[in-house]
């Protein structure tokens, strides 16, 4: 039956595969989340207290219904009917008072918890290896911190609270049942284990897919944040269709994935949608049957049938909450299982505080790849005295940004290693160290804010002043102030708002305010106009005097006066010195040299051609 809603080959709708490994990682899961609440083990207290007394106050009705039946009425005795009536009015208004306390506080707590687990899961994402952000993508990570967040939001009042409380209920109902007839107790309650174990098997296949839903939802988002992040392309290529179809597509196969989930719990309710008129045939028959004999009373069977209704009542809320758990678990064994994994270069006990100046970086036969099989960087040794400028040259995939990478620190060397002043980045303390770092690159990346918050993103404390110098030097203040809203004026998502030439030369400005010791320009004038790029060289050249500085570039004529030119292919470095010592080489860099000057002969000789005619 369930076959037309089965995905072949998908195990995560298997919910028999694997089973007992499956309960030994949930219970692993569920322990890892209760020692997380402790912070909270006074407030889950309280409200389990609360709980109790609302559902010991509710069992006060049907017994006081009782003696009522079978002793005040037959004996007339209308004062202390009354007397009744009024205490257990005060009784159910106090319930209530208990109700909306506790209902109050399990809010307040599932807002501070899930806020709690909010942040440490956005903290804890942060500081992930780039490769396992990579993975992820954006959507993945949204759906994380949202979804799943949201869904694990009601875990406490699922899997403690709701429970708890119906299992104390339970416990003192049945005791109630067969303190007032044994026989009919064991009548009514035939009819409990075979409804719960058939609601159990029911549940445990929900479970799986609840998690896989989860998974097709993470990669849904992550396609759309692709999609819309490279609309252009998608129109450019008339694709819209497609990707249409793919979002039709993967959206069918999850509607299947709930519509299974939805019908298996339709079920276990239409369970309990026969058990409860069943129940309360069985007490009107066997209990009508009982007091003919003389061995039930008319109020021990009213009181009876209240009791019972009030027993089935806990133990649906506790199969419904484990039901309504199995979403909750899907989520959290997403949530940490994120949250287990390594953060991305944690310090070393021994680590140090980073150096205030650079006197040395050297890289010491250093090899990286970022899979195995495609080595990056093969042997690389390279020293860089403080304060001078490096210009990293070569064709496309030589290494050339792979080396800023590692001087930056996002990745480490898989052999060899980088020292700053003599001492291994590795016993640096990380965050020490990329205080030093400022990084420009050809990707221009700015956040949806104001130019004045983009520039002054590297040091929040700045003044406008020095906002304003920044942007003098990286060329950036005039077109600024020509903007309606000068420094205050919006750059939209990525700087949208912005031309390529000025989101460039805003990061620049960032990149001077933020006052660094090592500085990486990863093709930083690539999206400038010529004018612009001679301008920003021209007033950089302060800004490169005592720091120490790699520079990636294609247009060889930004990195004339580099003190050292270092000329890469396939990750090894074949060539280095000074412009004019590598020119008078005859080797690679000039050849480079020559193939650009003639490509810029052939583009000029174009444009005069065309202004020609």
């Amino acid at each position: 039956m369930f076959d037309i809603f089965r995905r072949d080959g998908d195990p995560a709708l298997d919910a028999d595969r694997g089973f007992d490994d499956e309960n030994k990682s949930r219970r692993g899961y569920l322990r890892e989340y209760i020692q997380w609440l402790k912070p909270f083990r006074w407030a889950i207290a309280g409200v389990l207290a609360l709980g109790f007394g609302a559902a010991m106050l509710s069992l006060a009705l049907p017994r006081a219904t009782m003696h009522i039946i079978d002793v005040i009425l037959p004996a007339g005795d209308g004062r202390t009917l009354h007397m009744l009536g009024g205490g257990l009015l005060a009784l159910i208004v106090i319930q209530q008072i208990f109700d909306l306390s506790r209902n109050w506080r399990t809010a307040k707590l599932n807002a501070r918890i899930v806020f709690r687990l909010r942040q440490r899961l956005y903290e804890h994402l942060l500081h992930l290896p780039l490769h396992k952000l990579s993975d992820m993508k954006t959507g993945g990570i949204t759906s994380r911190l949202s979804g799943d967040v949201d869904a694990l939001s009601g875990m406490v009042q699922l899997a403690i609270l709701t429970p708890g409380v119906a299992i104390v209920k339970v416990g003192v109902t049945i005791g109630i049942l067969f303190w007032i007839n044994w026989r009919m107790s064991v009548a009514a309650l035939l009819v409990l284990p075979a409804i719960v174990t058939l609601n159990l098997v029911y549940i445990r296949r929900i479970r799986p897919i609840y998690r896989s839903m989860r998974r097709d939802r993470g990669e849904i988002d992550g396609r759309v944040v692709e999609t819309f992040g490279g609309i252009r392309v998608v129109r450019a290529f008339s694709r819209e269709t497609t990707e249409a179809l793919r979002y039709a597509v993967r959206h069918h196969l999850v509607m299947r994935k709930d519509l299974l989930a939805q019908f298996l719990q339709f079920v276990v309710w239409s369970g309990w949608g026969f058990l409860i008129p069943l129940a309360a045939l069985i007490i009107i028959w066997f209990g009508g049957a009982l007091y003919l004999k003389g061995q039930a009373t008319i109020g021990g069977i009213v009181a009876f049938q209240l009791y019972l209704a009030m027993l089935l009542a806990p133990v649906s809320m506790i199969v419904r909450s484990y039901s309504q758990l199995q979403r909750a678990l899907a989520a959290m064994e997403r949530i940490f299982d994120l949250l287990r994994q390594p953060l991305d270069k944690p310090d070393s006990t021994n680590a140090a505080d980073a150096p205030r100046q650079v006197e040395m970086l050297e890289f010491e036969r250093v090899s990286f790849a970022y899979n195995a099989e495609q080595p990056v960087l093969r042997d690389f040794s390279l020293k860089t005295p403080g304060g001078s400028t490096v210009a990293l040259v070569g064709p496309s995939g030589s290494g050339k940004t792979t080396v800023t990478n590692l001087a930056a620190r996002f990745y480490d060397p898989d052999e060899g290693r980088i020292r700053l002043n003599g001492v291994d980045l590795r016993d640096i303390k990380l965050k020490n160290y990329r205080r030093m770092l400022g990084l420009v690159q050809q990707d221009v990346f700015l956040f949806d804010g104001t130019v004045a918050e983009n520039i002054s993103y590297g040091r929040p404390g700045a003044s406008p002043e020095q906002i304003e110098d920044a942007a003098r030097r990286a060329n950036a203040h005039e077109f600024i102030i020509g903007f309606t809203e000068g420094y205050e004026t919006l750059v939209g998502e990525r700087g949208v708002r912005l031309s390529g030439g000025q989101a460039q030369r805003v990061n620049i400005a960032r990149a001077i305010l933020a006052d660094p010791r090592i500085l990486i320009l990863d093709e930083a004038t690539s999206n400038l106009d010529s004018e612009s790029e001679q301008l920003i060289q021209a007033s950089m050249k302060d800004l490169l005097a005592d720091r120490t500085t790699f520079i990636i570039a294609h247009r060889l004529s930004t990195i004339i006066n580099a003190d050292l030119i270092v000329v890469l292919v396939d990750g090894r470095i074949v060539e280095t010195g000074a412009h004019d010592e590598l020119l008078e080489a005859e080797g690679m860099y000039q050849a480079m040299v020559r193939r650009q000057h003639e490509g810029m002969i052939g583009d000029n000789a174009k444009v005069k051609m065309q202004n020609a005619e």
